[in-house]
Order: C-alpha cells, then sequence, then structure tokens
C-alpha cells in the first residue's frame, strides 16, 4: 500500500516553466513504476510521463517530448515533473500514479493515485 500526494502545480503563463512534486509514504518508490498522468476538463485520463522502477528508463508522450522532465529521488521516496514551455493545451489536473508489476502506461493498469494538482497555463 502506498499514498501518493501532488504538489507544485498553479497558474502560469505561456512559454512559463512548473516543477511538480510528488511525495509517497508506505513502500518504496523503487518497488513501482512511477508516472504522471493528467485529466483536461471534457477529456480522459491520459499518460504523460513515466519512470520504470529499474534501470530508470523514461518514457514521454509526443506532445511534452524536449519539453518536460520526469525523474525520482527513491532516498526520499519522490518523483518529479519538470515542465518547461507550457502550452496551453497542458492546462489539466497532473496525477501522480504507481504501478507494480511489468511496465505500461495504461491508465487503467496502474493501482495507486494521488489526488491530483491543478496546472493552468494562460495565453
Amino acid at each position: 500500500q502506498v499514498q501518493l500526494t501532488e504538489s507544485g502545480g498553479g497558474l502560469v503563463q505561456a512559454g512559463g516553466s512548473l516543477r511538480l512534486s510528488c511525495a509517497a509514504s508506505g513502500r518504496t518508490f523503487s518497488s513501482y513504476h512511477m508516472g504522471w498522468f493528467r485529466q483536461a476538463p471534457g477529456k480522459e485520463r491520459e499518460f504523460v510521463a513515466a519512470i520504470r522502477r529499474s534501470g530508470g528508463n523514461t518514457y514521454y508522450r509526443d506532445s511534452v517530448k524536449g519539453r518536460f522532465t520526469i525523474s525520482g529521488d527513491n532516498a526520499k521516496n519522490s518523483v518529479y515533473l519538470q515542465m518547461n514551455s507550457l502550452k496551453a493545451e497542458d492546462t489539466a489536473v497532473y496525477y501522480c500514479a504507481a504501478k507494480s508489476g511489468p511496465y505500461n502506461d495504461i491508465v487503467m493498469s496502474y493501482n495507486y493515485w494521488g489526488q491530483g494538482t491543478q496546472v493552468t497555463v494562460s495565453s
């Protein structure tokens, strides 16, 4: 069992940056693949980025490649999402999630979820 808490969201101008943080309690992050997902009003939740529990491989959806960076710190039981060059279409609630078992980027496969943090990008 793990509890996840996101922070760092806010209101920024297009082209700006934010760094999201996810803090965990319970089992360590090393036991899980960690991902960031987002959900905009009227849209389904979608994959943004993930980092594998072994090897540290990272994955991104095409629309954020080169702009977003996911990283983890096992000693702090934390995962981060650095978001640069933000666009209006990045506006959404961002969720931290954890998954056991094989890696994938499927929303419904993730076992644990935070409450989300709002990111609003104005244009």
